[in-house]
Formats: structure tokens, sequence, C-alpha cells
């Protein structure tokens, strides 16, 4: 967050962000959030070509799903392009194919399908048993519990919009990783919006999940981490300015590789959305 900058700026300054700039019917263009590393956040870009995507679909359509690839890192200080291929139009689907690229490289792709609203079965896995926000705020004296060291202070940026509660898991399994989450403010009702902020927030600590049985640090000085691919399905109807539950856990870890699953419920205990992403996780030997 910006010297100065106030919670209700950091998010108005983050919606802007994600709403990327139309330069012709296909083409788009977004700049980056300064998150302290030089890098781009890997959630921006899901954000974005979101929005990107949703703009060449039209309103009758929503995204369902999207299936990416993180392809180089990021410069946050370049302006990113997005290029959106109309793949198909039907009458209940619509897929897109969108490709991020600065200064003519390309450094993400995915692919999206966006559905008509419909009628059907309906059946979801049930909810954990967690503590509710409202008792995790009461719980919490002075909220020490939801600042980051000076170890990680780049990733206040990253969240600073966003109000965020780690929450004790069932049992005390150190194998999962819980946390509500919010922005800090009430935002408009475009659906659109809500839906590219929860793929931002989608990306937030979902790999390093993978790291909990372990119990190595992300950060430790020893290991490699990056996003390789990121998939999301959209479920049911949320907002994404009241509290959403991200309940994550590992799936595998080999060859160098990090396997993460997360699911995202609102306090009704509906099942709104849910992810999995695969990183590298790799272990530097000394001398390396």
């Amino acid at each position: 967050m910006e010297k100065g900058q106030t919670m209700k700026q950091a998010l108005d300054k983050l919606i802007q962000l994600i709403q990327v700039k139309q330069l012709d019917e296909t083409l788009f263009e977004g700049n980056s959030l300064d998150i302290g590393t030089g890098r781009v956040y890997g959630g921006q870009v899901l954000g974005q070509a979101l929005k990107a995507a949703q703009l060449t679909v039209g309103d009758n359509k929503s995204i369902h799903s999207m299936h990416a690839y993180f392809l180089r890192e990021g410069n946050h200080s370049i302006p990113i392009t997005y290029h959106v291929d109309i793949s198909r139009n039907g009458r209940s689907f619509s897929t897109r194919r969108v490709t991020a690229l600065q200064e003519n490289r390309p450094i993400f792709i995915t692919d999206m399908s966006f559905q008509i609203q419909e009628t059907g079965l309906d059946y979801q896995a049930n909810m954990p048993s967690v503590t509710d926000p409202e008792t995790l705020i009461k719980q919490s004296d002075d909220s020490k519990s939801l600042k980051f060291p000076d170890r990680l202070q780049n990733l206040v940026n990253l969240t600073a919009p966003f109000d965020l509660l780690p929450v004790p898991t069932p049992g005390n399994n150190i194998n999962i990783k819980s946390i509500w989450v919010k922005t800090k403010h009430k935002i408009g009702d475009d659906p659109d919006t809500h839906r590219a902020l929860l793929a931002y927030i989608s990306d937030y600590g979902l790999v390093t999940t993978a790291l909990l049985p372990h119990m190595i640090e992300y950060d430790s000085p020893n290991m490699q981490l990056a996003s390789i691919d990121h998939a999301m399905w959209f479920h049911r109807p949320f907002r994404v300015d009241e509290w959403l539950l991200y309940y994550c856990e590992p799936v595998s870890t080999s060859n160098a590789r990090g396997l993460a699953r997360g699911s995202l419920f609102d306090t009704r205990g509906l099942l709104i959305a849910s992810t999995i992403q695969e990183g590298l996780v790799r272990q530097i030997k000394k001398g390396e």
C-alpha cells in the first residue's frame, strides 16, 4: 500500500486496476500493482484476463471455469497487453482464450468458459466446521495475528484491500490452511468485478499449502516457489465484500512440484468456487 493511502483508496485502486482498458474489439491493456518484488502478482493477471474476456462475451453469460498457465515472470513496470481469442460462441456456452503479453512475449495464457444462467440439479460438498469470522474478530484483541512480519511486508501491498482472518483448523490439523476473506469496504453490485476480485485473491498462498506437510515456510531461503498453473470453477453467486472461507489443503508434492486444492464458501455454507493450483516447490541445495 502506498504511503499515506487509506484502505478505501487501496481498494478503489485495485478495482480500477482490474478493469483493463479496451484498445479494440479483442485487445486490452492493464497496468500492474507494485507489490514490492518487481514482479507481477499472478492473481492480478487472473483478474484482468477474466475482465478482458468477459467484455467480449456480453452480460447474458458469466464465467464458470478458467484454466491458466503462468509462462514467465511479469515486470510490474511494463503494461500488460491482453489478446482475447473468440474460440466459440454458442447458445449456452462461449469459450475464450486470453494471452497476456509484455514486450510481445507471452507471460500468461488461459482458457475460459462462460455460460447462460440455467436451472438443474444441485449438490455440493459440505463446508468444514470452522470458527465464524465474527467470533474470531471478538477473540482477537489487537489483530496481531493479521499483521505480517517485517520479512513479509511485500505482502501488505498485495492484500491491503482485503480483510484476512486466519482460521484455526479442526483438530489443529497442520495440513490445512483456512482464512476468512473479504474486501475491507463495500463495493458496487457488478458481478463481473466481484468474480475478478475473487480470482485475484484466489492465488494468494494457495500453492504454499503444499509445503504444510513438510513444515517448511514459503520464504525459506532454500526454497524456490513459483506458480505453474491455476484452475478455478465458479459454482454459485457471491459477493467478495462479504466474508468467504478459503479452505486450502495439500494434494501432492513430487518431482519439485506441489499441488494444492481450495474451496470457497460463504457464511451460509454455500460452495461458491473451487481452485486447484500446481507450482514449483524446488529445494535449492547449497552451492547451486
